[in-house]
């Protein structure tokens, strides 16, 4: 893979974050009805980007490769990984991990003691490889009745 550089998002790339987002999640094989249900997960807002919490991995032809974003939670210490997705094509070639630990500097850098990690299914051996620890099963926020791997990653 070509070298890439990981960068603060601009408030424009949000509508093409999001349809990242979508590409990266519906590579596994997902039907219509699931993604239309997560559609509001999979959406970068042009607020997210005004925080300063969204960053993006862009190779040295100016594609953006990944996205990935932080959030505060209201238990101290604690930011959720708001969003963490890579284009299909470009899995598996350091991305993600570029991209985890630019979103976990963002929220060391705001006084994060612990990232909290609500994952894909397709995507918890890659949270396992990057040290986090599993901690149980959360309800998704997007599909009723879905549980998910819940992790945490102590920075």
């Amino acid at each position: 893979m070509a070298e890439f550089k990981i960068r603060p998002a601009r408030a424009s790339e949000a509508e093409a974050l999001s349809a990242l987002c979508a590409r990266s999640k519906a590579h596994w094989g997902y039907d219509a009805e699931f993604m239309r249900l997560s559609a509001a997960s999979l959406t970068v807002r042009p607020e997210m980007i005004a925080s300063g919490r969204v960053v993006v991995a862009e190779n040295d032809d100016g594609r953006v490769l990944g996205v990935a974003a932080v959030a505060p939670l209201e238990e101290e210490g604690s930011y959720d990984l708001d969003r963490l997705f890579v284009e299909p094509d470009a899995l598996r070639g350091g991305v993600g991990q570029r991209l985890m630990l630019a979103a976990a500097e963002i929220a060391r850098a705001e006084g994060a003691a612990r990232l909290i990690i609500l994952a894909d299914p397709n995507a918890a051996a890659f949270y396992e490889r990057m040290g986090a620890v599993r901690t149980g099963d959360a309800p998704s926020d997007s599909i009723p009745g879905r549980a998910l791997p819940l992790f945490r990653l102590d920075l």
